[in-house]
């Protein structure tokens, strides 16, 4: 697509207190949300520049991004004539499509849980702290806590061998999937393991900032929703969705979530429409 027209940046109302998302966090919303479902498509770096410039971001910021994540393996480049255009490498398509069922088919709260932990115990020597700190880190973003230092747990039953594989740790882990004995105290362990307040503090704040969003005459929701995804994702990312049920009452993942897809809903068809005519995109 390539409009002959721009069309202007709008200022785009910010929500209270709005924290600005990472560069590299807003260009991972910008492909799920305008590239993933198009097909292989590679992006003009100035339709990228313009679109997250409307998201505040400057143009030496996005490109030195833009040039990062490639080294990454998240971007591949495509040069046409004078232009240079980006596309997705299979492993950040995985990212995205990882990201993309998170948010609207798994959901922040867990309601079905079968009474079923993973567990992982690991055995590292002391010399490597890099490894120790990596596996910690992955374990994290997977949803596994510390029950105790060399013993990590998640709810439900977690396939993270390709992540251990992929550290080159498989030697060292083991993974079992068992059941808790009556005996154990599971909202005890919970409350032991992770961090509740912080999590539910973020859901807290994303529900205060979004709650009284609401769509205007002059509202940029390409902005908009680059902001509101990036920031979503990156709550349920450290949300080990632990069983609803062993969660204090009033648990703020729920209504925090119905935010977001009021939010989400209301600027789905305005920031397409807005995209279809900023971006020049070229198939890979």
């Amino acid at each position: 697509m390539n409009a002959e027209t721009t069309p202007e940046p709008l200022d785009a109302p910010e929500p209270l207190d709005a924290p600005q998302p990472r560069p590299q966090s807003l260009l991972l919303a910008f492909f799920g949300n305008h590239v993933l479902e198009q097909g292989p498509l590679a992006v003009y770096s100035g339709s990228i520049i313009t679109v997250l410039g409307r998201a505040g971001v400057g143009e030496q910021a996005v490109r030195s991004t833009l040039t990062r994540m490639v080294n990454r393996n998240l971007l591949q480049r495509r040069r046409q004539g004078r232009k240079m255009y980006f596309g997705l490498t299979p492993l950040a398509t995985q990212i995205l499509q990882d990201g993309r069922r998170r948010i609207w088919e798994t959901g922040a709260v867990n309601d079905d849980w079968d009474g079923s932990w993973t567990l992982l115990g690991f055995s590292l020597p002391e010399s490597w702290q890099r490894q120790r700190h990596d596996l910690r880190s992955q374990l994290g973003w997977s949803g596994f806590g510390p029950l105790y230092s060399g013993l990590w747990i998640a709810p439900g039953r977690v396939d993270v061998s390709a992540v251990v594989g992929e550290l080159g740790l498989s030697a060292h882990v083991k993974i079992f999937h068992a059941l808790a004995d009556e005996a154990t105290d599971i909202d005890l362990m919970i409350r032991d393991t992770w961090d509740l307040a912080s999590v539910a503090a973020r859901y807290e704040d994303f529900r205060a900032r979004w709650d009284t969003w609401r769509a205007g005459p002059g509202d940029d929701a390409v902005a908009t929703r680059l902001r509101l995804v990036s920031e979503w994702l990156g709550i349920i990312r450290t949300d080990p969705r632990l069983p609803v049920r062993h969660l204090p009452a009033g648990w703020p993942a729920r209504e925090a979530e119905r935010t977001f897809h009021r939010v989400a809903a209301e600027t789905e068809a305005p920031a397409r429409r807005t995209a279809a005519a900023l971006l020049e995109t070229t198939p890979l």
